[in-house]
């Protein structure tokens, strides 16, 4: 597994490796609601994806490059390519499916 702290957002993105994209913002009530699913989900799938959440505010121009109208929006990358896109909260056992899917 690569080491994902010293990588940018675009790298990240860009990576061979699954990438989920929790886009949020700190005002958000449903947003609030991501961390303890996201955590149970890497507890389930551990190396299979990396997870990262990306405020919104904090990072417009992510932001506005997917398009993100509504948070939280979660994402799906691998290869530079969008392998799925939800907006709203996702439970863990939904988002473990939609990993599992992806080779």
């Amino acid at each position: 597994m690569e080491n994902i702290k010293n990588k940018t957002f675009s790298e990240l993105v860009k990576s061979d490796e699954l990438l989920l994209v929790d886009f949020s913002a700190e005002w958000c009530g449903p947003c609030k609601m991501m961390p303890p699913i996201l955590k149970e989900l890497k507890n389930i799938v551990g190396a299979k994806v990396n997870i990262i959440k990306i405020d919104v505010d904090q990072n417009p121009k992510s932001a506005a490059q997917f398009q993100i109208r509504s948070v939280p929006t979660l994402m799906l990358f691998k290869s530079g390519n969008i392998l799925w896109r939800q907006s709203g909260v996702v439970q863990a056992n939904e988002l473990e499916s939609i990993i599992n899917k992806q080779k």
